[in-house]
């Protein structure tokens, strides 16, 4: 669980200086004013706690990115403890920023995974959703994946969607990128263009189904249940809605 503080009353405070808990400087927030954060176990009774997913779309674009910075952190401590080098345990350093190995010297440094995620339009302006096995029913969402190794982002971009929709593209576009702590992801956004719409198939492994929507279709099945949002704070509801023309209201869904 994570606690901001936009000062170091809480760092310094007793309970938490005799604490074991982790603490992170996050930086300073445009008027100077530092933001650190502190790592602490689940405590008992956290039946009404509400997650970074359920609130995002309440916090200024300050605290959000201080949260995505610390969420990023915390998962990145949380599943580093030892040294990927020798193998002994690590020290936190430098605000939570790196950590040590004592016994060989080796710093290790948290890693962001690249992941592009993609709107696919046809020449007729509608856009194609797919939807996971792993999600709710009723739930779709644009199509993304992880950069491998030697791949530029283009190439991810076609890659993806050949694998997982079976279309060729043109005409990609950098939109632009979030954060996704959810452990350690970047979501680099793209629209591009299919003018091979007739041979969209879903692969049967990671997607299980496609449809493709004109601005009226997607208006009357969110109105109607028929088609649940990605969140408000995911990128892809953004792209979504960049291409609708204006914000969509609907029942959204995580996993």
């Amino acid at each position: 669980m994570i606690y901001l503080d936009p000062s170091s009353k809480l760092i310094n405070s007793p309970e938490f200086a005799a604490s074991v808990a982790e603490r992170f400087f996050l930086g300073l927030a445009p008027n100077g004013q530092p933001f650190f954060a502190i790592n602490v176990p689940f405590p008992e009774g956290t039946e009404n706690l509400v997650s970074l997913r359920d609130v995002g779309t309440l916090l200024s674009d300050l605290e959000i990115g201080a949260v995505m910075h610390a969420v990023a952190l915390a998962n990145w401590h949380d599943v580093h403890p030892r040294c990927a080098r020798c193998g002994e345990p690590t020290i936190s350093i430098l605000g939570g920023s790196t950590r040590k190995c004592p016994a060989c010297e080796a710093e290790h440094y948290p890693r962001t995974d690249s992941a592009v995620i993609v709107l696919v339009r046809d020449r007729e302006d509608r856009i194609l959703l797919g939807r996971q096995k792993i999600w709710p029913a009723k739930r779709f969402s644009t199509f993304a994946g992880f950069l491998e190794p030697g791949e530029s982002l283009e190439a991810c971009v076609v890659r993806e969607v050949a694998e997982e929709a079976g279309v060729s593209l043109s005409e990609i576009k950098y939109l632009g990128s979030q954060p996704w702590p959810f452990p350690a992801s970047i979501m680099l956004s793209f629209t591009a263009v299919t003018d091979n719409p007739e041979d969209a198939e879903a692969d049967g492994e990671e997607i299980e189904a496609i449809r493709w929507y004109t601005r009226e279709q997607i208006a009357e099945d969110i109105a109607s249940g028929e088609l649940l949002l990605p969140p408000g704070i995911s990128i892809a509801r953004r792209m979504i809605e960049l291409w609708y023309g204006q914000p969509l209201e609907g029942v959204e869904a995580w996993r």
